[in-house]
Formats: C-alpha cells, structure tokens, sequence
C-alpha cells in the first residue's frame, strides 16, 4: 500500500484527518520525520490556527526545505487551512510573515463587507464553485458537482496572484474567495475535507488517486 504522510509540526488537531484516511482503509504515517516525508507517495500539511504560529513551527523542527523539496517532486501533496495557507509566499495575519512560497499570493483577513449581518471568523458549511479556469476532472475535487457544501473554520484566506492557480471559490459575508487552490501536483483546500462529509471523503479518495 502506498505509504501517505500526515505532517506532525506540532499543531493542529490531527485526529479527524487520520480518523478520515482510516475511514477509507489506509493507515497514514503522522511523523515529522524528513525521510519519511520525502519517500511518501503522498503528504498531508494539516493545521489550524495562526500563520506566523505554524510557519515557526516548520522552523523549529527544520522542515521548510524538506516540504519544498517534497511539493516541486512532482508527487502528491495537499494543504488543509491553515496548510492551506502556508503553501503561498507571505501573510499578514498579525504582522507579515513569510509562507514556504509553493505558490505564488498573498494571505489577508477575510474582507467580508461592512454592513453584513455575518461576522468572523467563518465557522460551517459553505458551497463551493468551480471556476471558468478549471475542469475539475482529474483532479482532487474530480466527480464532484458545483455548490457542494463543505465545513470551514477561517477568518484569513489565502489569494493566488495568477487565476489559474484557483481550483474552486466560496461566497460568505457578501464576498467570493478562494477555497482551493492547485499548482500542478501542489493542492491546498482552505475547508477541512475530513469534516465535510461523504464529499470530503471523495476528495481524499480522489487525492489518493492521483498517487
């Protein structure tokens, strides 16, 4: 079986992703291991909570270069959230901090308009769209159909600067946002697919798939 690697940098709540994949029959490795990760046929970079927080983290235990390595390998690899967000090159949640820079954007507050009755941080389940730039087929979100609903827990999001970076958008608090991105084999998901359900499941499967 191949061998998938849920990334241990020390933060996050990690069980309902490994609960997930043991749900769909497989037993990932959660390690902070370099050799590991590197010889994975597929790796996971969790995470909730703040930017500078989870950046300081792959510091502390000197894993920036060996994701980099891993994600430009051409292999499989997918952030959720704050993972997500972490794959672009700077974020200005509380101050700016630099991203491991896979792909090219910035991370902001969630600019939900002024006068909405909706109010930070976005907690629950939010339809997604696909774009004019994308064909979902052979990718992490394959077989699924525009306005699925999947489950967020967010107040920042990450901004690709090239449109063909966005996979999928979402709409909350009067404002349209990126909620998945892909650069080639590098994918990032703002919601938590192991929390959305029968949906989640199949992007994991498909993600799975791309091995």
């Amino acid at each position: 079986m191949a061998k998938i690697v849920i990334i241990d940098y020390g933060i996050g709540n990690v069980r309902s992703m490994l609960n997930a994949f043991y749900h769909l029959g497989y037993q990932p490795l959660l390690t902070r291991d370099k050799e590991s990760i590197l010889n994975a046929a597929a790796v996971i970079l969790p995470g909730v909570g703040a930017f500078k927080h989870g950046m300081d983290n792959l510091k502390e235990f000197d894993l920036e270069d060996t994701i980099r390595t891993y994600a430009n390998s051409g292999k499989p690899f997918l952030g959720v959230c704050l993972g997500m967000q972490m794959l672009f090159e700077e974020s200005e949640e509380f101050g700016i901090s630099k991203g491991l820079g896979l792909i090219e954007g910035r991370v902001a507050k969630l600019p939900i308009i002024t006068n909405s009755e909706l109010k930070l941080p976005h907690i629950g389940w939010s339809d997604i769209q696909n774009t004019t730039n994308h064909n979902w087929s052979d990718t992490i979100l394959c077989n699924l159909s525009p306005n699925t609903s999947c489950y967020f827990v967010h107040s920042f999001t990450a901004s690709p600067f090239h449109t063909e970076n966005v996979l999928a958008t979402s709409h909350y608090g009067g404002v349209d946002f990126c909620c998945a991105a892909r650069r080639d084999n590098i994918y990032g998901l703002q919601f938590h697919p192991e929390k959305s359900g029968k949906a989640g499941l199949q992007m994991l499967r498909n993600f799975i798939s791309l091995i």
